[in-house]
């Protein structure tokens, strides 16, 4: 499925008028689809580069990644980390690891980046941390369960950011030609409409990033 809702040509033309790739990042990306399975799950040019800006934007001193897949996003979301912050990236798939790491120092960013592998759920409770941003991008049908399991320990004012909310635009499908991820994100997005404890924003940015901002 090609996560994307624009068409080639503009696709093409945004990423052309946008700060290109680092050579870390062009060869991670090449890496990744020359070798590793689905790499549809790359957070790739437009949206990394996006992830760096509202890094920048902010400058958080602690950041959460849920969903490492081979390290693209979590580089790109260690580069607007203010002076001493850190990230914290999980993923299920330890064959990985070692791919994400190499990666990670070719960036310069082995003492800024701690990789955790295991289930999501199991790890973010042993975070003793207060996160300034999260970005939720694992298993679509967990997004909910990650929201409730981050929210507490991002403080007031902070984003919790989350991939693949208009999933490929099937959540404006009728129910019954939903697939069993859109609907759970079709659900978790009426669920934050309705969520007064955030300000939230939904952008048509590649397959769809919702933004929140925590007020409460």
């Amino acid at each position: 499925m090609e996560h994307t809702l624009h068409s080639p040509n503009i696709n093409k033309y945004v990423e052309e008028h946008t700060t290109p790739e680092t050579e870390v990042l062009s060869k991670l990306n090449r890496e990744t689809n020359l070798k590793v399975d689905l790499p549809i799950m790359l957070s790739g040019h437009l949206q990394g580069a996006v992830l760096q800006m509202i890094s920048y934007m902010i400058k958080p001193k602690c950041v959460l990644e849920v969903g490492t897949y081979t390290g693209y996003s979590a580089i790109c979301l260690a580069q607007g980390l203010a002076e001493g912050g850190h990230l914290h990236t999980i993923d299920i798939n330890e064959e990985l690891y070692d791919m994400c790491f190499r990666y990670i120092c070719d960036a310069g960013l082995e003492g800024k980046i701690t990789q955790h592998i295991g289930q999501a759920e199991k790890i973010i409770p042993t975070l003793d941390e207060e996160f300034d941003l999260v970005f939720i991008d694992a298993d679509k049908a967990n997004y909910g369960l990650y929201y409730d399991q981050v929210f507490d320990r991002v403080k007031v004012g902070g984003f919790i950011l989350a991939d693949n909310m208009l999933y490929n635009g099937e959540v404006v499908l009728p129910e019954e030609q939903q697939s069993k991820n859109a609907k759970a994100l079709h659900a978790l997005n009426e669920r934050l409409k309705n969520d007064d404890r955030i300000e939230q924003v939904l952008l048509p940015i590649r397959d769809g990033i919702m933004i929140m901002r925590k007020t409460k």
